[in-house]
């Protein structure tokens, strides 16, 4: 019996894709070009109604024959491939081993295909909004960085995971949490508090503030990560759950609080998809240690 032919997904043929720009460019002898949407504050716009940041139109052309465009031409399909192989074996793997996957010294020469990971990152994201596919599609994570307690059941990869029975703890938050990786099986809560610090975090944890007033307990450990974002936003979608947000009185909390509930420049074009319009700002105002008369000596003063 012959083998069954493998289905090729959507993402790969998107992959592909890019290698077949660079061949028909050849074979027409013509110069290999990408069209990568600009992802820069030229290029962003604010919907009011919606209350979103959101990524504009405009693209920049990166290619082959511009010298100072071919390096970053030549990584970017070099990064498409490792992609590829990826959706082709089926595996998921990390931004480091992308990096890792891809750097080489190129033949002939002492020059390396890439010498940071900080040249690597952004290309995924080029990728990424220019196939119009989500890291978590191209099968690319990164290290879990939240944690999350309360009323609330997952399955994780077929397990079944009781987020009110993992200790003071919680369960850590993968990068990867869209629905076919990790279904929200049941949740009672009447809110989701998403914290800020790690350690605040903790203390409410520790202090069963979850099971006193029935919520969900969620942090990033300081700027919430693509999946704890993600993850909250899947919350106040499914299970409606309203989402507040603690942070400090300071303008990196108060930051951290628009990028929950507007979006980020940086990445605009996941702002539909992990972006609460809803959230709502918990924590003290600027006003607040003089009208509860608060020491003096709880303050920092700001730098410069």
């Amino acid at each position: 019996m012959a083998a069954k032919a493998r289905k090729v997904s959507t993402v790969e043929k998107k992959l592909v894709g890019v290698a077949d720009v660079v061949i028909d460019a050849a074979q027409r002898r013509k110069d290999p070009t990408l069209a990568i949407p600009v992802r820069s504050l030229s290029n962003i716009t604010f919907d009011e109604r919606k209350g979103l940041i959101e990524l504009g139109r405009r693209k920049q052309a990166r290619s082959f024959f511009n010298v100072g465009m071919a390096k970053k031409f030549m990584q970017t399909v070099l990064v498409a491939d490792a992609l590829c192989e990826l959706q082709r074996a089926n595996l998921t793997t990390s931004l480091r081993e992308i990096y890792y996957r891809t750097k080489h010294t190129i033949k002939n020469s002492h020059e390396n295909t890439l010498d940071t990971q900080d040249e690597s990152d952004p290309l995924i994201e080029d990728l990424e909004v220019t196939l119009a596919a989500l890291r978590e599609e191209l099968h690319v994570r990164a290290e879990n960085a939240g944690s999350i307690v309360g009323p609330l059941v997952l399955v994780d990869d077929g397990d079944r995971v009781d987020c009110a029975r993992l200790g003071k703890g919680g369960y850590s938050v993968p990068s990867i949490v869209e629905p076919e990786y990790l279904e929200i099986r049941q949740c009672t809560a009447d809110f989701l508090l998403l914290v800020e610090k790690g350690t605040q975090w903790n203390r409410l944890s520790e202090d069963k503030f979850w099971r006193t007033h029935n919520c969900v307990l969620l942090t990033g450990n300081g700027q919430p990560p693509r999946g704890v974002r993600r993850l909250a936003r899947r919350l106040h979608d499914e299970k409606k759950l309203p989402v507040y947000v603690l942070v400090d009185n300071d303008p990196w909390g108060y930051y951290i609080y628009s990028v929950i509930k507007q979006g980020s420049i940086n990445l605009a074009f996941e702002s539909q998809r992990m972006a609460i319009p809803k959230a709502k700002f918990m924590g003290l105002s600027s006003a607040d240690p003089e009208a509860y008369e608060l020491p003096r000596n709880v303050g920092i003063k700001l730098n410069d």
